[in-house]
């Protein structure tokens, strides 16, 4: 029910205009049904919608939806390098020089693990979960305790008795952000260095229907999801890691999603190879056989 006086207020017209234009005015559907201050939650909460990239992202994803995938084909076996098919001189040269570009302080890496473990029946961050390892290890501790291998590695082939350490930036969401920080804080970040670990967020885009209309979360509030794992470039930027890594030193970044049990986080031989071809970005996979 709206407050005394509320019933006949009208929903400023800016704002009204604004979403007519976007063709998303039903998120005032209820409008006449809030409170004064749910009404000035809503108002807020829609101003704060970048309506021109949203309505640019619901109609390329509306575009597209229905268009068959034409062209896609193999990667150029060109393009392609079996690690089984290397020598063993080949291999050794790739992993003494991505351990020597991490002994000089140039690889960070970078964890996608903004989203929550839902489908895992499960409302804990990804990273958190239980998979189910007889050592009842999480897929952070996991990942931490193989950065630390690598660091061990790395510190034992230095003549100076330096102490190496690789930066680990987290991206987490505002679903998932301060539980992450606390699952970390709680077990003393796995043995790293709280100094070595930063925690950024990335952004959220507006639930869409299927007709491409806005989804309400509450009657005041917009239903909001994090923007995927794309979502990684802005958010390095707009929260200074960028900033930080070029303060840093940092050239390469190993990137990789927090649900890969099987990572091999920063990589020395993955990393000697890509910095050996010269190339701007590169990917390890493993070939899919049909039975």
């Amino acid at each position: 029910m709206g407050e005394a006086g509320a019933e006949d207020a009208a929903p400023p017209q800016a704002v009204l205009e604004r979403l007519k234009d976007f063709g998303q005015e039903q998120t005032l559907a209820l409008w006449k049904e809030l409170n004064t201050n749910e009404r000035d939650l809503l108002i807020k909460d829609l101003e704060s919608l970048d309506l021109p990239r949203v309505d640019r992202i619901i109609k390329h994803s509306l575009a597209q939806r229905d268009r068959p995938v034409l062209n896609l084909e193999p990667v150029p076996e060109a393009s392609v390098s079996t690690i089984e098919e290397r020598t063993l001189e080949e291999r050794e040269k790739w992993w003494s020089m991505g351990l020597k570009a991490i002994c000089e302080g140039k690889l960070a890496v970078v964890l996608l693990s903004g989203g929550q473990g839902t489908r895992l029946g499960s409302s804990e961050a990804k990273g958190c979960f239980n998979i189910g390892l007889p050592s009842g290890k999480s897929l952070f501790q996991l990942q931490a305790e193989r950065i630390l291998r690598v660091q061990r590695l790395a510190s034992q082939s230095v003549a100076d008795g330096r102490v190496i350490r690789i930066h680990w930036y987290i991206m987490t969401s505002p679903f998932t952000h301060d539980a992450i920080r606390k699952f970390f804080e709680s077990r003393k970040y796995f043995g790293l260095e709280s100094e070595q670990v930063t925690f950024f967020q990335q952004g959220t885009l507006p639930c869409i229907s299927k007709e491409g209309r806005i989804i309400m979360e509450t009657p005041y509030q917009v239903a909001r999801a994090p923007d995927g794992n794309g979502g990684v470039y802005s958010a390095l930027k707009s929260s200074k890691c960028l900033d930080d890594m070029a303060m840093k030193g940092i050239k390469y970044v190993d990137c990789y999603g927090v649900d890969n049990a099987l990572v091999r986080v920063a990589d020395p031989m993955f990393l000697g190879y890509c910095i050996d071809k010269g190339v701007a970005t590169a990917a390890k996979v493993v070939r899919k056989v049909c039975l």
